[in-house]
């Protein structure tokens, strides 16, 4: 099992931030820094300060040289998916090749109602997600790229330059949805992201994307694997970290990604690699 992190940039310092991702990019046991992308603090005082996830990775990425790198996830609303698609493709320049791109279909409907973005019904939303997969792969892809979907239109539209990484940037789906996520992640996924649950429902979900991948003949071995470890609010429960990661690691789970709670905290990364070390 590999181990990457997490720091949500909400009620939190960037100076802090910061910190622990430097520090982390000096520790090889932390494979990935990863950050989110809401407007809002989620399950938290919405009032509160919160960082754009997007500008706030390009930022970690100029600071870091070695940690992959990337947003869980970006939620497909909030951005037209040429947009993302040209971000993403920067971003794996800037950062020479680290990114990878998360995306998922978008749920929260507080930032949407307070910004005005619409957040249509689950099918709909769901049908935009498929769509938007569609044009970024092409645009990450291809010379140019013609789309005529239902939600999106794309005429000899270029995305250039492309990203370092081929054939594209990889793509890391969030979610656990069996009748369009899991379809989605078996047709355009590297990475799968169970955002939680127990190790029962990961490997129920598991066992469904498996089976997704066999009906359109895709070996799901190509399918990377991770969760949320969470890591108590006061930083400092690590038997109970450790224990979360040992049943996933059991379960076959490829990358534990540990949630860090502010305030971030560099002196808490060395601890959680000497407990967890066991499991690499």
């Amino acid at each position: 099992m590999r181990f990457g992190f997490k720091t949500s940039p909400q009620n939190t310092e960037w100076a802090d931030v910061l910190a622990v991702w430097q520090a982390a990019d000096e520790l090889p046991f932390y494979e990935s820094g990863w950050t989110f992308d809401h407007f809002y603090p989620i399950f938290s005082d919405p009032t509160g300060p919160c960082l754009e996830g997007w500008v706030t990775l390009t930022a970690l990425a100029q600071a870091t040289t070695r940690l992959r790198v990337g947003v869980m996830v970006t939620g497909n609303v909030y951005r037209h998916p040429a947009v993302l698609a040209n971000m993403a493709a920067s971003l794996d320049v800037i950062s020479g090749g680290r990114l990878d791109l998360g995306i998922g279909a978008g749920w929260n409907q507080e930032e949407c109602d307070a910004y005005g973005i619409e957040l249509p019904p689950l099918k709909e939303r769901f049908d935009r997600f498929d769509e938007a997969l569609d044009v970024i792969v092409s645009l990450l892809t291809s010379e140019t790229t013609t789309f005529d979907g239902q939600h999106y239109q794309l005429r000899d539209a270029r995305c250039e330059p492309k990203g370092v990484q081929q054939p594209h940037v990889p793509i890391c789906i969030g979610g656990g949805g069996e009748k369009r996520t899991l379809p989605a992640v078996a047709r355009h996924a590297q990475h799968w992201n169970v955002p939680g649950g127990t190790v029962e429902d990961f490997r129920q979900k598991r066992d469904v994307l498996h089976r997704h991948c066999a009906d359109i003949g895709r070996d799901p071995a190509e399918i990377m694997t991770s969760t949320h470890l969470r890591l108590g609010s006061d930083g400092d429960d690590i038997e109970a970290l450790v224990a979360q990661a040992e049943a996933f690691a059991d379960a076959g789970l490829d990358l534990g990604v540990i949630y860090l709670p502010p305030p971030h905290r560099p002196d808490v990364l060395g601890p959680i690699a000497d407990a967890l070390s066991h499991l690499t």
